[in-house]
């Protein structure tokens, strides 16, 4: 449900830009209820004193990264983990390339949705093709030289109005190359945790997190 979206921004008390273009406008929630949600959000209470500790600081990071990729909790152990057991690679590093090369996080970094969940979506309504084959697994991992497409059948259709305007404006990460007229992608390159403000140190905490 979009209002739990905005729950889940408000918990994590920033912008996880789940709903696409509402969250560039003055009606995001984030920025009009600047609390978390329930009833002591607003005035402190419980919520407050135990977002202060800790184990508070380590749960409230891991719940903003993972609902910013909008994963399920055994999802994102396993990447955790994965990222862990990866031979002489650095962890958090790891962690960001599991993250980011599943097919809807790629489709959504190549502007071809304006949120993860849409590029969810998108995804699993069998509208996009890896290499020339239609993929309709979110989950499916993307690797250096595959190349991401819209399906012709699909391009038409209502969930890619307005692409065009779009993608006039919107510049992909150094490592994905997009075809603004094709309206495709190639992956060039591994995604960099240092690229992602905060995010190095956010995936370091979480690793911690699962540690404990």
């Amino acid at each position: 449900m979009l209002g739990d979206k905005c729950k889940k921004c408000r918990r994590a008390r920033q912008k996880l830009f789940l709903k696409g273009e509402k969250c560039h406008t003055p009606k995001c929630p984030i920025t009009t209820k600047p609390y978390a949600p329930g009833a002591t959000g607003k005035g402190g209470g419980k919520n407050v004193r135990r977002g202060g500790s800790e184990y508070g600081i380590q749960l409230r990071e891991k719940q903003k990264v993972k609902f910013g990729y909008g994963l399920r909790e055994r999802q994102f152990v396993n990447y955790a983990k994965e990222a862990v057991k990866a031979p002489g690679a650095d962890t958090s590093a790891k962690f960001f390339e599991l993250l980011e090369s599943r097919l809807d996080s790629i489709v959504f970094r190549l502007g071809l949705a304006d949120s993860r969940s849409k590029a969810r979506q998108i995804v699993s309504h069998g509208h996009i093709t890896v290499n020339g084959r239609r993929v309709d697994i979110p989950s499916y991992r993307i690797k250096k030289g595959d190349k991401i497409a819209i399906r012709p059948q699909s391009a038409p259709k209502g969930i890619f109005s307005g692409l065009d305007l779009r993608l006039k404006k919107y510049s992909p990460p150094a490592w994905l190359k997009l075809d603004k007229d094709g309206k495709t992608g190639e992956i060039c390159g591994l995604p960099s945790v240092g690229e992602e403000a905060g995010m190095e140190g956010s995936l370091n905490t979480i690793i911690e997190f699962y540690s404990r």
